[in-house]
């Protein structure tokens, strides 16, 4: 007899992956696409963080009639997805994170990506 987990890959037996989101754009409908991926991977018991960076910060004026971004941010949140922005990037902006995506660096970056099993750059 074998153990149970004996010769089976690891990604059977721990399926659930963590994913690394990078937005980089205010581009409507790539920052809807992207957070619509988020939202389905937290469906499918993934582990997802986004990180805003440059122009992705302004998430919250990000979005039009065809592209509801702040629809799909708001699922997103609601599913169970992290989000991070760029410290520097808000500065820049002269804008301040807000509760629901805090401050961060880009050494956090670094360690985000490094703990990731995927990192996905939509911008």
């Amino acid at each position: 007899m074998f153990k149970r987990d004996e010769g089976i890959p690891q990604f059977y037996l721990n399926p659930k992956m963590k994913y690394a989101v990078i937005i980089n754009t205010k581009e409507a409908e790539t920052v809807w696409n992207a957070l619509r991926f988020g939202a389905a991977a937290i469906s499918r018991d993934h582990h997802v963080t986004t990180f805003l960076m440059g122009p992705a910060v302004e998430i919250e004026s990000i979005g039009n009639e065809k592209f509801d971004v702040k629809k799909a941010w708001t699922r997103y949140l609601e599913f169970g997805g992290e989000a991070l922005s760029c410290g520097t990037c808000l500065q820049i902006r002269q804008m301040s994170s807000n509760e629901s995506c805090p401050v961060s660096t880009m050494d956090e970056l670094v360690r985000l990506t490094e703990q990731a099993d995927k990192t996905i750059v939509f911008g």
